[in-house]
Order: C-alpha cells, then structure tokens, then sequence
C-alpha cells in the first residue's frame, strides 16, 4: 500500500445516487477511498444495489468496506430485502436475548446485501427532555439497560459477520439541539458522565465492537474548551476512549459535512483536526469533491509533519484488521 493509498485507506465516502456513473467512478477513484457508505439513495432493490457495489469494486480495481446506519424503526436505509425492526427503545423492552438475535438476523440479511458493517447501535442513554435527534434510537433511560442491550446487539451482529459499531461517544443522550443542523453542547460534570452515559461504551468494548463513533458535540464539563466538540479532542478520542478506556478497534468520525462543523472550516481541514483527536475511520457521506479535497489535505499534513506517518500506520492496521474480519 502506497501513501496515498494509506491516506484513501481512512476515508468513508458516499456517493450520489443508485447507478456507478462515470462521473462517479471518476471522483472515487480519485479519494483513494476504501469504505463506502451507503443511503436510501444508493437503493432501489437488491439486485440493483449489488450490482452497483459490484460495479464500484470492479472500477476502483479493490473491494469497498460497505457500510451503513441499519439500526431499526426510523433508521433504516434499505426499502426490501431486509426485516424491519422497531425502534431500540420499543426493541429494548423485549431485553437483551432478543435484541442479540435481532443482530443476527441482521447480519445475516446485510451480508446478503454484500454490506459488511452497521454504524449500529446507538449506546446513548436518553434524559428526558433532549432532542429527538436520538429519542427512540436510545435503548432507554437506564445506563445498565442500555449497555446491556447494546452488547447483545454487538455480538449478535459480529458473531454473525458484520462489524458492529457503538454511538455517539462519550454520549448524545443528553443533547440539547440536532448536531446536524448545529453544534450543541452537554454541560453535564464528569461524575454525571461517568455515572450514566460512558458505561455503555464500557459495554459495548467488553463485547469486543469493531468500532465507535465520536460524537459533533461540546463537553466543558468534561474538562474542554466550551467551543470544542468531541470531534477535534484529543483528550476525549486519543486519552479517554484509546487510553483510558484501552480500546484498540477502529474509532469513526461522524459525517465531516453536518451543520455542527460548518463553523471550523472546510470538510479537509475537519479530516485534518479529526486525524490530529486520534480517529482512524474519516466520514465524509455525500459530497465526492470534499472527500477528494481532505485526500490531499491530509496528504499534505503528513508530509508537513502536522500529522504524523506513525499514527497513520497504527491506523491503517487497525483498519486491515476489521477488512480482514468483516470483509468476506
């Protein structure tokens, strides 16, 4: 694997619409990009939708990660082929032996569809009062509840072959506003962070998730400067989560592009500072062009020595990794 290769290697990318146009092609190959994540958008049936995963990988010359939000009731991208089941908050009521075999039937229906790994599911533990942007994609309002549900979700999506992953570190329950829209912030203390929101995480790490995703969202109470979201935390990512909590798999972004990040600049320069927080995986969902432009961004840093090459290596095997488990 050469550099730009490694670079592309941290990039998940969407792209535009139900059909590998060459225009497309084009600006994938031009990424490096070796994930892709996939939209309503991107499906009109199964058939269809394999073959335009087939048609990308043939183009791009390597297999893409496939990757997707599947986690029931209103998130779910794919209009056939798949059962559609609630809500977490409607599914945590069952317990948790149910919602592991909710995984695996899952699993098995995203592996028929050629998807290797489900941006599921959320581990946020919902106060009353937040934003609906999580509302019944939260497990409840019991950090014991919600981890335990949670694990049962990882492993019976990974025991049955699709990479699961854990959201929104260190926590969206409690947000105030939609982070796609703005950028909101959680002022709760460390003792209440500690106490409800960060144990699921704990959770979902004891079953082995493949991956977590951080979370578009300020925590000055968490020691932070009021105007920086967990995105672009070093102490957070790299410290708290990789450190501290001594979790090695692949740690995602959430898509660069949502309103929360406007104000920190272009999508390759939020490539850049995320890369700079300790995350492996970089989200950049729709827009091609912007994907391209953090390729050479980040081409750039590197070669500066803003970013640093070991790092880059350290994450990029942690990627093989999780291609080598999932993508079959």
């Amino acid at each position: 694997m050469d550099f730009n290769e490694a670079i592309g290697a941290r990039l998940a990318v969407g792209v535009p619409g139900p059909a590998a146009t060459d225009e497309v092609i084009e600006q994938l190959r031009r990424t490096k990009a070796q994930s892709l994540v996939v939209f309503s958008r991107n499906f009109t049936g199964p058939e269809q939708f394999i073959g335009l995963l087939r048609a990308l990988d043939e183009a791009v010359g390597r297999r893409l990660l496939i990757l997707v939000d599947h986690e029931g009731g209103r998130i779910i991208r794919f209009a056939s082929g798949v059962t559609r089941f609630p809500d977490a908050l409607t599914a945590g009521r069952a317990g948790a032996p149910a919602i592991e075999q909710q995984g695996r039937i899952e699993a098995e229906e995203l592996r028929r569809l050629k998807v290797h790994g489900n941006l599921a599911p959320c581990v946020d533990v919902l106060l009353a009062g937040s934003d609906p942007v999580i509302g019944d994609r939260a497990y409840g309002q019991d950090p014991v509840h919600v981890g335990s549900c949670g694990a049962a979700r990882i492993r019976g999506l990974q025991q049955a072959g699709v990479a699961a992953c854990a959201k929104h570190f260190p926590g969206l329950g409690a947000v105030p506003r939609d982070p796609h829209r703005m950028l909101p912030t959680i002022a709760l203390s460390w003792d209440e962070m500690e106490e409800v929101h960060l144990p699921p995480f704990q959770e979902a790490i004891a079953a082995g998730v493949a991956m977590v995703m951080s979370s578009h969202v300020c925590y000055p109470g968490l020691g932070e400067p009021a105007d920086l979201p967990a995105t672009f935390s070093p102490h957070l990512i790299r410290g708290l989560l990789r450190d501290r909590f001594r979790y090695d798999g692949v740690i995602a972004t959430d898509d660069l592009e949502m309103g929360a990040l406007r104000a920190f600049g272009s999508v390759a320069e939020g490539a850049i500072r995320a890369t700079e927080a300790g995350h492996d995986l970089l989200l950049i969902c729709s827009d091609l062009r912007a994907a391209g432009e953090a390729l050479s961004s980040l081409r750039g840093a590197y070669q500066s020595g803003r970013l640093s090459t070991d790092e880059l290596q350290l994450s990029v095997n942690r990627l093989e990794r999780l291609r080598q488990k999932f993508l079959r």
